[in-house]
């Protein structure tokens, strides 16, 4: 039935060429399941106005009207020479065919392309081309449906030589779905994790006596004794404290302590609020008597990173004079760069490295992702979180971060098959025998040695792998022949 239709356009348009006597035979070729026959008028094409004939048939051998159709008839520059030709215009003469009017400016081979959009269908396209002073048009259908009629090939179609593409070295590969990842590159910074570091300061005036940790790096436990202060503020509230205990020991004896009880904890209070830990006050309960230089101790175990005091130095409140970090856990602060940001999300898996450690890595996740960028280097900060109970990370060493990326399942081809030209991407089909095409592609996300295709492959196309150059170099010196 399909190929009694295609008889019949041919017949119908062979009839009205005959009755015009100057169209050419008619080209019937298929895509997305619409027939397209095409003829040219005249027969010879000529320097000057020229006329394409499109008929369009559904399945079922339906004209097809009221179809957005567009002609394009051009010439690629050469060298010197610019660009030449353009959009055709169409009009629609009758149910299903469609006339378009262009004009040449040159005897040479000129590109056609044409594009049918149904009302309720996938846009139907063909491509090939027309030589002034050559009968007819060479056409092929474009896309999943496409069925070339088999005399006709693609203009750009070559064939080499079984013999010289041994020795040349040709291979081909199919297009694969395959699932893609990429690994985002980064260098980090050890540092320590902020939200458990501890600042030792005070909230009196004062003046250091021993220090027992005096050196940056030191390991200290918690409640382990920093250093001694003398602050007359301290020595003050020492002995209203013992004041009160004293007041609250005649209380009891008279039967009303509840008063003094209050005075008692308000003065206890006092000297906790300025650090004073609870064994120290314990001790002078015991002993009576107050201390003129008290014992600061550390409020966390970890490592001093900072240090801020000698003995004899002065300090006022809120002065920092210790921090502590412990290193139990650390961060790792990676620089990203802006254009990587996408590929890049919170919870994702990370391996890092570090130079003075060669064989061993660590696994880790992106904790966060810092909301601005560095507007001199354009990185955004990433964070890793990972445990340190060896201590192997110290604060400031450098790591490599390596950020992994599953993008799921994609059509891919080896890099070594795709070639540019300016804003152009291109394979080179191999269609056996010693065929080939080129194919213009658009290129997605690369991972390794595979790069995305996101339109102008279908899996299982071969694809030249190697020697790609070598096809291209062939490619375009037919392509020159033909022209001049």
């Amino acid at each position: 039935m399909q190929l009694l239709q295609t008889i019949l356009v041919v017949a119908l348009l062979a009839a009205s060429s005959a009755c015009s006597g100057s169209r050419s035979e008619p080209v019937v070729v298929r895509s997305e399941g619409v027939e397209i026959a095409v003829a040219v008028e005249p027969a010879e094409l000529r320097v000057g106005e020229n006329a394409l004939w499109v008929e369009l048939r559904d399945r079922t051998g339906a004209p097809v009207t009221g179809a957005a159709v567009e002609v394009k008839v051009h010439m690629h520059g050469m060298g010197a020479m610019p660009a030449m030709g353009g959009p055709a215009a169409v009009t629609e003469v009758g149910p299903g065919r469609y006339r378009a009017d262009f004009e040449l400016d040159m005897g040479s081979t000129w590109k056609v392309e044409i594009a049918a959009r149904t009302a309720d269908g996938p846009v139907a396209r063909a491509e090939g081309s027309l030589t002034v002073g050559t009968p007819g048009v060479r056409l092929e259908g474009i896309g999943r449906g496409a069925l070339p009629a088999a005399e006709d090939r693609h203009p750009a179609e070559f064939r080499v030589a079984p013999g010289r593409l041994q020795r040349i070295g040709v291979k081909s590969a199919p297009a694969q779905m395959k699932i893609l990842s990429s690994t985002v590159r980064a260098v980090g910074r050890v540092v320590p994790e902020e939200t458990t570091l501890e600042d030792v300061s005070l909230k009196v005036r004062g003046w250091v006596g021993d220090v027992a940790v005096d050196a940056v790096g030191d390991p200290v436990e918690e409640g382990e004794v920093l250093f001694s202060v003398y602050s007359p503020e301290l020595y003050s509230a020492q002995e209203e404290y013992l004041q009160a205990l004293r007041s609250q020991a005649r209380a009891r004896e008279t039967s009303t302590p509840g008063r003094v009880d209050n005075l008692v904890r308000a003065a206890r209070n006092r000297l906790r609020l300025w650090d004073v830990a609870d064994a120290d006050l314990e001790r002078l309960v015991r002993t009576g008597t107050p201390l003129e230089h008290l014992p600061i101790r550390a409020p966390v175990s970890g490592y001093v990173i900072e240090k801020n005091l000698v003995a004899g130095s002065a300090f006022v409140p809120g002065q920092r004079l210790y921090r502590i970090a412990p290193l139990s856990r650390v961060w790792i602060e990676a620089e990203v760069y802006e254009y990587e940001l996408p590929l890049v999300r919170e919870g994702q898996p990370a391996t890092v490295t570090l130079p003075y450690l060669p064989g061993r890595a660590f696994e880790a996740s992106v904790a966060y992702v810092h909301p601005t960028l560095d507007p001199k280097t354009r990185t955004a900060r990433v964070r890793l979180e990972l445990p340190n109970p060896d201590l192997v990370l110290r604060p400031d060493m450098y790591a490599d971060v390596s950020l992994h990326a599953d993008r799921g399942e994609r059509l891919v081809v080896p890099q070594s098959a795709v070639l540019y030209g300016g804003q152009r991407s291109f394979v080179f089909r191999a269609l056996g025998d010693g065929r080939f095409r080129p194919q213009a592609v658009q290129v997605g996300l690369r991972s390794g040695e595979q790069v995305e295709i996101l339109t102008g492959l279908e899996p299982g196309d071969e694809v030249v792998t190697s020697a790609t150059f070598l096809i291209a170099s062939e490619s375009r010196l037919r392509a020159a022949m033909a022209q001049w």
